[in-house]
């Protein structure tokens, strides 16, 4: 049995490094209801003297919030939509029909997932540019979320689809079902804690995706809010509480998310698509 003294140590060091990894989150909260002057107080102030909300609304309407925060929507939602119905597809079939091109689409799969996006975004957009999608480029960025995305989802879901007995699927043949209706009725809801846990993160990462959007979009009126928080910065950029304000707005709809459905996200990852 563990000793109390080691369980309260682990217990204090976790305590500190949580502090560590959630204290710019509590800092960038709190600078932006900060004034200009006390921002760049020196010692720097842990609370606001005279805590000034007014700033949420002046940046709501001045920087367009609500125009960047719907084109983050849009390309999160296609790009989730798109890996969740061809990478499920995809998972089953890598689950289930094992031969050495199987394995060789396998490891292919995993390799994708190796390419960081700064890589992969050069030539998605020269491919795109070809086929002229760069005129609608929120498509051209969720194809490309949705492809960088696909072998993380693949990969879990496939492991999720593994611990699916196949005399299930056999028992459902035996009825009448089809291989297709099988797959529907019988697999797919056995699997689906793990596919809306892999679709709920692909959908936090995609929310935030920058790399693609500031390199395929070139109407400012079409970029995500990450794309819009960069006309911000400037060599002489001071407006920080604006900017921080901005940067709050983007994140919370995320964190509250994330830490709402928390639970749902570990027992999805620990029960189906890692076991």
């Amino acid at each position: 049995m563990r000793p109390v003294k080691h369980t309260y140590l682990w217990l204090l060091a976790a305590f500190v490094f949580s502090v560590i990894y959630l204290f710019p989150l509590y800092w960038m909260y709190i600078t932006a209801i900060k004034s200009p002057s006390e921002i760049f107080a020196s010692p720097p102030t842990f609370w606001p003297n005279d805590p000034d909300l007014s700033i949420y609304p002046d940046v709501w309407e001045a920087r367009e919030v609500p125009r960047y925060m719907w084109n983050s929507l849009v390309i999160a939602f296609g790009a989730t939509g798109l890996t969740v119905v061809f990478g499920t597809g995809c998972a089953y079939v890598l689950a289930r029909y094992r031969n050495i091109w199987v394995d060789v689409g396998l490891f292919l799969v995993l390799m994708l997932q190796v390419l960081p996006a700064s890589v992969m975004v050069t030539p998605l957009f020269v491919g795109f540019n070809q086929i002229g999608l760069l005129g609608w480029p929120r498509t051209a960025v969720v194809l490309g979320v949705a492809a960088k995305s696909m072998p993380f989802f693949v990969v879990l879901v496939r492991a999720a689809f593994m611990t699916i007995p196949r005399e299930l699927e056999e028992a459902g043949l035996v009825d009448g079902n089809s291989r297709i209706g099988a797959f529907i009725w019988i697999v797919l809801p056995m699997a689906r804690n793990a596919i809306l846990v892999c679709a709920l993160l692909i959908f936090m990462q995609a929310f935030g995706e920058y790399i693609y959007s500031a390199s395929i979009i070139q109407d400012q009126k079409l970029a995500p809010a990450s794309v819009g928080l960069k006309t911000f910065l400037g060599p002489n950029s001071k407006d920080w509480n604006a900017i921080m304000a901005y940067s709050a707005m983007y994140v919370t709809p995320i964190l509250a998310i994330f830490i709402l459905l928390q639970r749902r996200i570990v027992a999805g990852l620990t029960a189906g698509a890692l076991k």
